[in-house]
């Protein structure tokens, strides 16, 4: 139940999230280290790094190129780069602009990759935008008509619920995007940032009571690409990896054809989407996940 009382906001020790920033090196077989930020302290330094020996560079060693990856709140100078991202996915690309506004303007809960190239390059990106009754832009209640339409019979009742916009908590359409070969433990550090700015905009929400309840997410429905795994259709791989790890902690997942478009036509899969919606508790438990996937299982460090 997307109300429950468990879900509460996170009570661990304050963290601003403002100063958003991680050092990766970068080499050519994807093997790097990222620091995981601490908003009040300065970034730590990469504790991996390979030493040449002489001035001679072999020829299978692959090239080290070190790279500041910011993390910044939402700004209008990321607009087209958020458009870009939007137009891969077939559920947001038809909404590109209008929801590439919404959140630029959301400037509390989201987080923008990017570095100082002085470019405004957007490498990846991460909002919730919030569900309301009847007075979210076009392109949210577009996406929403989407969804109850596809929705089967046994989840109806629920999912007209969560997007009401009258649940006790709000719920929001969780977005997410980033280039494919971001490194994993930058990826982490994208969904951990997205609840730090979730747990700090409630904290510190300017409205009062009201605002502060408006920020304090409930549920997420995330709609992710994805195509069959098997020709019988019993399995699906996903486009982004870490949409399988919150599937596997949803409260109710289903899955439909993804919206035909000209891009997708020359691709041998048949695209589909699959709406996952998640409770707060399912949410943050995806991401202990992962955090267990990326920080032992891949042979990298996040620190």
């Amino acid at each position: 139940d997307d109300d429950d009382s468990d879900d509460s906001s996170s009570d661990e020790e304050e963290v601003e999230p403002t100063k958003k920033k991680a050092r990766v090196a970068e080499t050519s077989n994807k093997n790097s280290t990222a620091s995981k930020n601490n908003k009040k302290q300065e970034p730590k330094q990469n504790k991996k790094s390979k030493k040449k020996n002489g001035d001679k560079k072999s020829k299978n060693e692959p090239e080290i190129i070190q790279v500041d990856f910011n993390f910044c709140d939402m700004d209008e100078k990321y607009f087209h780069g958020i458009k870009t991202h939007l137009l891969t996915e077939a559920m947001y690309a038809p909404f590109s602009s209008g929801l590439a506004d919404m959140m630029v303007e959301n400037v509390s809960v989201g987080t923008v990759i990017s570095c100082d190239d002085g470019q405004d390059n957007v490498f990846g990106l991460a909002s919730v935008l919030r569900v309301m009754s009847g007075e979210e832009g076009d392109c949210i209640k577009a996406i929403k008509e989407s969804c109850m339409n596809h929705c089967p019979k046994q989840h109806k009742k629920e999912m007209d619920i969560v997007l009401s916009g009258k649940t006790k908590r709000p719920a929001g359409f969780l977005i997410h995007s980033r280039m494919v070969n971001l490194p994993l433990e930058i990826t982490l550090i994208l969904h951990q940032q997205l609840v730090l700015d979730m747990d700090w905009a409630v904290q510190h929400a300017e409205g009062g009571e009201k605002e502060r309840k408006s920020l304090d997410f409930g549920a997420f429905i995330l709609l992710a690409p994805c195509t069959h795994g098997t020709d019988d259709g019993s399995s699906l791989i996903y486009k982004k990896f870490d949409d399988e790890v919150f599937s596997t902690h949803a409260e109710y997942v289903f899955t439909f054809d993804a919206p035909k478009r000209l891009a997708d036509q020359d691709k041998p899969e048949k695209q589909l989407v699959t709406a996952i919606v998640l409770t707060k508790t399912g949410h943050r438990a995806a991401l202990k996940e992962l955090e267990q996937m990326i920080g032992t299982g891949t042979g990298t460090t996040v620190l």
